[in-house]
């Protein structure tokens, strides 16, 4: 809870800049906030008035947050912001500490430093770059130490990362490599080593040889390259992987020589919104920013048994041929109608050649398949793998190249039968 005792607040002459300045600090430490909520903080605001601080809180709070997890964000943002100016210097020096002989590593939570780099975005992006003192020795960083830190990110949840290490966690989503190898076909075309004979080929050859068979045509089946489709979950709870996991797809989409014939990509949560077309510009931000203003359910609540029969009715036979992969990126939390959902993730996977589902509450060591939407989509899935970390989306190449892959599939199958 929010310390109350030492907020100093601003003039009511300038509250509503005041305001605006902290809705965009909340905005930089991740919390979806429009221009709408800020109108109706600064209206909330003056109707409340100043006679309470404790009002003053939650007033905000009920214009800010929409999420239970929001909160703790909210929360650090708060207390920086509206106490006392001076102690922005000294979150400046817990944020920039200096190196000292003993290290010390300092481990802040993900709301914590989301908060602090939020505020003090900027702050000193005008300052002149002090000179060192004379003597003073340069300090190099070892490559190593850079080496340790991109292998703890790439186990770090993305929930957990703070503006910056969402920043590299991008960059290095952005280099991962996704190859599919191509499919057989029915259809036979000529090929020198093909262990099949053309008869037809070798008889016209014959014909204009004299009748004489003097070299065996053969064939063999033709390839083909399977699609991926992509269906992104973007209620409030998966609001921060789904963003993560679209970085990575527009990579994919727009790298050459991996062998998908076409990228497609859906998002889902009150509505079903495809995406493909803002996924082939070049520019990740410009892509990403047009996905979000077509989603307009983005971080609300979610139908997925709806969401899929809208996909199968309307999209399946468009996107689903050619032997297509499908990823399904959602933590099956869904509270309507099990039995549609069942019903809608059995002809999924029956239109797909592998339908592969992403769920980031196997971040949890101890999770089990309780939730009554997650038992009734886990028999109809090829794969069920985690998908909260770099790690975890780099395990996916391997899910999709080999057949037998199925990570936690057969695990979570056997707990749903001991019940």
């Amino acid at each position: 809870m929010a310390s109350y005792a030492d907020l100093t607040l601003p003039e009511n002459g300038q509250i509503s800049r005041n305001i605006l300045w902290f809705a965009r600090a909340l905005r930089k430490a991740g919390l979806p906030i429009g221009t709408g909520r800020v109108i109706d903080a600064i209206r909330a605001v003056e109707a409340v008035g100043f006679t309470e601080r404790r009002d003053f809180y939650w007033t905000l709070h009920a214009c800010f947050v929409s999420r239970p997890e929001q909160r703790d964000t909210f929360n650090q943002v708060f207390r920086l912001y509206w106490r006392d100016p001076r102690y922005m210097e000294h979150m400046m020096s817990l944020m920039m500490p200096a190196i000292r002989g003993v290290q010390e590593e300092r481990r802040a939570e993900a709301a914590e430093k989301r908060a602090a780099e939020a505020l003090l975005d900027g702050a000193n992006r005008d300052l002149p770059e002090p000179d060192s003192p004379p003597g003073e020795e340069q300090v190099e960083i070892d490559a190593s130490a850079t080496m340790a830190r991109e292998e703890r990110l790439r186990t770090l949840d993305f929930e957990q990362m703070s503006v910056a290490e969402l920043a590299e966690a991008r960059r290095m989503l952005a280099q991962i490599s996704l190859p599919v190898q191509p499919l057989p076909t029915r259809r036979h075309s000529p090929a020198a080593l093909g262990r099949a004979i053309d008869a037809r080929a070798t008889l016209r050859a014959a014909l204009r040889q004299g009748g004489e068979i003097t070299h065996l045509a053969r064939r063999a089946p033709g390839l083909r390259w399977p699609n991926l489709v992509v269906l992104c979950d973007i209620s409030g709870s998966m609001s921060q992987y789904s963003r993560m996991v679209l970085h990575f797809l527009h990579a994919v989409a727009n790298r050459k020589g991996q062998g998908w014939a076409q990228v497609h990509g859906f998002t889902f949560g009150t509505r079903l919104t495809n995406i493909t077309r803002h996924l082939r510009a070049r520019d990740v931000d410009v892509a990403l920013a047009a996905a979000g203003r077509e989603a307009q359910d983005w971080s609300g609540g979610t139908r997925i048994g709806a969401r899929l029969h809208a996909f199968n009715r309307d999209w399946s036979r468009r996107v689903l041929g050619q032997g297509a992969v499908v990823l399904l990126v959602t933590d099956g939390l869904d509270r309507d109608d099990t039995g549609q959902l069942a019903r809608e993730m059995e002809r999924l996977h029956l239109s797909a050649r592998r339908l592969i589902w992403l769920n980031p509450l196997l971040r949890w060591q101890g999770f089990a398949p309780k939730a009554t939407g997650i038992r009734a989509m886990m028999p109809h899935v090829d794969a069920f793998r985690a998908g909260h970390s770099i790690a975890s989306l780099q395990g996916l190449a391997q899910a999709i190249s080999d057949p037998g892959d199925s990570g936690m599939r057969a695990q979570m199958l056997a707990q749903m039968r001991q019940g």
